[in-house]
């Protein structure tokens, strides 16, 4: 393996700890990666003896460029250049109470650390002393589990998840990046262990859910979720999309099932998070806005607009940020039907002027969405659909040039209207300026300052009979 550990930080850390007799080794993900050639920029070492300390020497052999930050509580300290990032922490043994994910840590032996890894694909570790640079430990065979793509825990799973349930959605979370499976006494434990889930904070929850989500295909993990019960206890609401109901003979397609081809779908086009959080949550308003109409069958009348009002509790119960990002997902949740209804209609340039105006800057997420949303096994109807939607790019780039309504503002603003005809602030003032909004997305006028003008003296004069104030 010394062909791997090339990178300069790795001599100087191996010459660093031979000069003070400590044994040192590279562990964790950093060298799980090396083995499954995938980029890693964090690196772990673990010392037999004083992290700290070990990292207080590397930061003085590298002087001015190096920066050391120590965190005595953790018993860990991190050394940072520009190029590289190292944490230190010294070898120990962990143990923990019922009631919480925190251990009780004491000083140990390198088999003392790799026994409290969450996995044996973790617990990896690779010599950085000169006489045996490289060499691997490896006790719990973790580069076969790596070879047979299985996610084991090192010791007994129900240790491991009850110690620290957080570990039971890391295994989902690395099953779901890595493309891994769950080894089968490994699954087991977690559906036996899933209630314990209850110690972890939502923001450690809401990372590990993030970072799935960000996997290449989320729909891994997040079923891994379902199977193992975790996923109706941190997220009750996706769970309830889960399940067809059947009245007279007539049943509607599995919504969860639905939205995990959604995700998978949009994933392959799109690495932004709150995208793809507006593709898990598109259709959540479904299971409270379903009705059974005997004529039409099975409705959902409204599902976005009731998924949209849904969008804050989530987030707020889930601790994602309350910020423009919620706000981004709230819109792209409303919007998602639209584009959809345009398809299946004619593209008229008013409902196109209207669909820019309100999606503004986001068009382009809300039509990967939508594409996205096309899961239908018919192939004739899915490439209709496709064929529709190209239409509807079309139509949205040629409006936007022509007419440049993207984020725009009536071109006569509420404080002109006032002034011109001698108004106070009130609702009347709000009705003219809609009005001579709705003129230029419907076309009537065009989006220019003289037409809106006269439109206004038009709408003033012929519906608030008002004049000119003189």
């Amino acid at each position: 393996m010394k062909e791997y550990l090339q990178d300069k930080i790795f001599q100087i850390i191996s010459e660093t700890a031979d000069e003070h007799g400590l044994e040192c080794y590279v562990i964790g993900g950093y060298v799980r990666d090396l083995f499954l050639y995938r980029q890693s920029k964090d690196i772990d070492v673990v010392v037999v003896g004083s992290g700290i300390a070990m990292a207080e020497y590397v930061a003085a052999k590298l002087g001015k460029k190096a920066t050391l930050a120590v965190f005595k509580n953790f018993g860990t300290a991190q050394v940072k250049t520009k190029e590289v990032e190292v944490e230190f922490v010294g070898a120990r043994r962990e143990s923990y109470q019922r009631d919480s994910r925190k251990p009780i840590v004491e000083d140990g032996t390198l088999e003392d650390d790799q026994n409290r890894r969450d996995f044996t694909i973790n617990a990896l570790a690779l010599c950085l002393n000169k006489d045996r640079f490289g060499e691997l430990v490896d006790p719990f065979n973790g580069l076969t589990d790596l070879e047979n793509l299985v996610i084991r825990t090192p010791l007994n799973p129900d240790i491991t998840f009850s110690d620290d349930p957080l570990r039971m959605m890391r295994g989902i979370r690395f099953a779901s990046q890595l493309g891994f499976f769950l080894e089968s006494n490994t699954f087991d434990a977690i559906v036996r262990n899933r209630e314990r889930i209850a110690i972890i904070s939502r923001e450690r929850i809401a990372d590990e859910l993030n970072k799935i989500i960000l996997s290449p295909r989320p729909s891994v993990g997040l079923l891994l979720l379902e199977k193992t019960g975790l996923l109706k206890l941190i997220f009750p609401e996706l769970e309830a999309l889960k399940g067809v109901e059947t009245k007279e003979g007539i049943g509607h397609k599995d919504n969860f099932l639905h939205t995990l081809l959604v995700l998978d779908n949009l994933s392959r086009t799109s690495d932004n998070l709150w995208l793809r959080w507006a593709a898990l949550l598109h259709d959540i308003g479904k299971p409270r806005s379903k009705r059974y109409d005997r004529k039409l069958g099975w409705t959902f009348h409204n599902h976005d607009f009731t998924g949209m009002k849904m969008i804050p509790e989530i987030f707020r119960k889930m601790k994602l940020p309350m910020n423009e990002k919620m706000k981004y997902v709230q819109k792209m949740v409303l919007l998602h039907m639209r584009p959809i209804v345009l398809s299946e209609e004619v593209v008229t340039d008013s409902a196109v002027r209207r669909l820019l105006f309100d999606a503004g800057d986001d068009i382009d997420d809300l039509m990967l969405l939508c594409e996205a949303d096309i899961t239908s096994k018919n192939a004739e109807k899915v490439k209709r659909y496709k064929q529709n939607f190209r239409i509807v790019r079309q139509k949205l780039k040629e409006i936007e040039e022509k007419d440049r309504i993207r984020n725009f503002q009536p071109p006569v603003n509420g404080d002109e209207i006032m002034r011109t005809f001698n108004l106070p602030a009130c609702s009347m003032v709000g009705e003219i300026k809609m009005k001579i909004k709705d003129a230029i997305l419907d076309g009537v006028i065009p989006n220019d300052y003289e037409a809106a003008r006269e439109y206004m003296l038009k709408v003033a004069r012929e519906d608030y009979q008002l004049t000119l104030n003189n």
